[in-house]
């Protein structure tokens, strides 16, 4: 399998120790088979991870876009995930839910 030139990591809150899941898990049901679905529509080349918790649950949900280390906050619903492929595909981070870059 070729390396893809993009992975999107989206936060589902999993924790050690059976803790109980976070606010990504609970806002964003449904949203990694949106994303593959997008994704595919759009002709990106991206990779799907769902993650465990990456510990900014204060802003969560979260979702993360490498290689560029784009971290997106609040992304809660498809609208704001189109803004972040939006600007996947422009080449520049949704700046209002951007949590920070490298």
């Amino acid at each position: 399998m070729p390396k893809p030139t993009y992975q999107i990591m989206l936060c589902q809150s999993f924790r050690a120790k059976g803790e109980p899941k976070g606010v990504c898990f609970k806002q964003t049901d449904g949203f990694a088979q949106y994303i593959e679905e997008e994704v595919l529509d759009r002709g990106l080349d991206v990779l799907i991870t769902t993650t465990g918790c990456l510990k900014a649950c204060e802003e969560g949900p979260i979702m993360v876009v490498q290689p560029n280390n784009w971290w997106f906050k609040g992304v809660d619903s498809t609208d704001k995930i189109d803004a972040i492929l939006d600007g996947l595909e422009e080449g520049s981070p949704a700046e209002d839910l951007l949590l920070y870059e490298a």
